[in-house]
This record gives structure tokens, sequence and C-alpha cells, in this order.
């Protein structure tokens, strides 16, 4: 992986459903693409030489972590809400699930759409019965994900509620109908996710969930499309891409997710690290450290920086090294929210995997 590009060139970015809050939520949230708001953190990150110890045990960060999402949870910004729920979720802290369960009362959608997905995959029967009464939402994408989670304890018969979904004039429901049926991880929906894929009336948003599904399913057919938006021309395409392909979980995506460490965008490239991470390969992490030892911040604009330190922090995260998780406190400290819960999410993954080792 010799000559690597290094260079941080302004992204070419899609604005279609850029400009309102929408239901995709899994894929952006922790991204800055939709749902994180700015808040002007434009200061450029320092040297672990300079401000830390040589090294930083990710236990003893995890009562501040916890803190950070706890508070997350109860923020008066519904976005900063989503993110701690996801956060709490991918990380499993079933001990915040009395909070999370709350927010499935909660006035914004989206929110309360993710605090039935985190019931859900982590089985927290203690909600079985609210979610059970969500079944009759008013909001498609209420009892969509309600019905998702009902199969989770065990009430299969409601599979087709959202496998319905998936023909849904409504693109977001549709979207979400998608999403789900991938999070379901039965072969079977994988005729569905096709044909919403091949609909010429389907959404971007429709045909990215319904590619990341196929490949959350194992069906390397989704291969050659996959690769295609690996290679798009707008930056947060391959973003998706990427994230497909670490879902796949092969030997193939994997070599295509190391191609992507020469990326000329900084974003893609902290992106493709975090998917190698995740698949147990720390050869990203010399992308990782350049943010820091570099300032390859300096320069960007405001929202740029926090999705940068965003995805940093989600890197680190899943790589794990020692190298990497010294910067670990700066980032538990940064003036953005979003920037903090997923600096959190990365201290408690880290932790995680020592104590399974």
């Amino acid at each position: 992986m010799k000559n690597r590009l290094k260079k941080v060139e302004p992204k070419k970015t899609r604005q279609t459903d850029r400009n309102r809050p929408n239901l995709l939520i899994m894929r952006f949230l922790l991204l800055g693409c939709v749902w994180i708001s700015v808040f002007g953190c434009d200061k450029t990150l320092h040297t672990a030489t300079n401000l830390l110890p040589a090294s930083v045990s990710a236990d003893n960060l995890v009562p501040e972590a916890l803190r950070i999402i706890e508070a997350g949870l109860a923020d008066a910004d519904p976005q900063v809400r989503a993110n701690a729920i996801e956060a709490a979720a991918a990380t499993k802290q079933i001990i915040l699930m009395p909070k999370i369960q709350r927010l499935l009362e909660d006035e914004v959608v989206p929110v309360r759409f993710l605090a039935i997905l985190a019931v859900a995959d982590l089985e927290y029967s203690l909600a079985k019965g609210q979610v059970q009464q969500l079944l009759k939402d008013p909001d498609e994408n209420i009892r969509i994900a309600a019905a998702y989670a009902m199969t989770k304890f065990g009430h299969l018969e409601h599979l087709t509620v959202f496998r319905n979904a998936i023909a849904s004039e409504d693109q977001t429901v549709r979207a979400n109908a998608a999403l789900l049926l991938g999070k379901s991880g039965n072969p079977d929906v994988l005729k569905l996710l096709y044909w919403a894929l091949q609909r010429k009336d389907s959404s971007d948003k429709v045909r990215f969930n319904a590619v990341e599904a196929i490949a959350a399913l194992g069906d390397e057919r989704i291969l050659p499309k996959v690769w295609a938006i690996v290679y798009s021309g707008y930056a947060d395409d391959r973003i998706v891409g990427i994230r497909a392909m670490g879902a796949m979980k092969t030997a193939k995506a994997k070599d295509v997710l190391i191609t992507k460490l020469d990326d000329d965008i900084l974003e893609v490239r902290l992106a493709a690290a975090e998917q190698l991470g995740k698949l147990n390969d720390p050869i990203g992490e010399p992308e990782v450290l350049e943010v820091f030892e570099k300032n390859l911040i300096t320069g960007l604009d405001k929202k740029d920086v926090e999705r940068v330190k965003v995805l940093t922090a989600l890197a680190i995260g899943q790589i794990g090294t020692d190298t990497l998780k010294k910067f670990l406190p700066q980032l538990l400290k940064d003036e953005s929210k979003p920037v903090r819960i997923a600096a959190a999410k990365a201290v408690l993954q880290c932790s995680t995997r020592k104590n399974n080792r």
C-alpha cells in the first residue's frame, strides 16, 4: 500500500433528501450526513504526545462514556437523542435500556423508531408490552419497527407487516422496510429486496438500504452493485458502499475496502478503516493516526470537521489499538455532542473487546 494519496479535497455530495429529516437513521446517524447538527467545533486535533499519557485504558473511560450517552438520551435535541440510542444499542448497554424505553413515547418519530430497534436488538422484554401497543401507531414507520421488534420476541407472524411495507408508495417507509428486512436475518426476503432495488420508482435511499440489506444477508450476487457504489463519484455514496462491503464480510469485500484506504477523500478513507477494523484488520490505523499527527482537519468547514471527528472516533472503536485509543479522552471532551457520543461508543467497544479476550 505504497504511495497513497493523502489529499483532502472538496467532496462531491448528493443534495437529494439532504435538507429534511428522514428515518434513514441507521445509515447516517454517526456520519454527519443527515441527522447530526453542527456545533461549531473548528479546533484542530492535538497530538497525543502533547496532551495524553503514552497509553490509556478504555476501562478507565467507561464511566465517562456512559455518562455522555446517558446525557444524550435526555438531550433537548432529538438528533442527539437518536445518536445516543444508536450508541447504547450498538454497545449493548442494558443498563441504559430503562431510559431508552421512555423514548418509545418520544414526540419525534425517528427517535421512537430507533428506540424500538434498540428494544428489539437487545431483546429487552420489559418493554414488550409497550412495543406491542405501537403496532397500532398512526405512523407506518413506527408500526413496521414495532412489527420487527415483535419478531425478535418470537412472534414471527409480524414479519408480514414489514415485508408488505417494501411495496409502500412512501419512499421513507419503503427504505425503512428494506432496512428491517436486512436486519431480520431471513434470506427468504431477498426477492423482496431485489424487487425494491430494481424498481424505477425507488429513490436513492431505498436502493442504498436494499443494497446494504442484501449484503448483510450474505448474498454475493450483490457484489457488482456494491462495487459500483464504492467507486461512485459521490463521496457519500462511497461511504454507503463501504458499509455494505463491510456487511458482506468476505475476502473479496475486504480487498475492495483496502483499496479505499487510497481514496482522495478523508472521510471515505476513515469509513474504510472502520469497516476493516470491524473485520478484525487494523490496516487502516495509519489513516486514522494521520488525522491527529498531520492535523488533516485544518482548512475544513465546521460541518466537515465534525464529520471527520465522528468518523475518526468510530474507526478507533473498531480498530481498538493502543496507539489509537490514547486519543479517545480528547474526543470525549470535544465541543460537539455527536463527536462525544461517537467517542463514548468507541470507548465501550474497546472496553468490551478487551474484556472478551
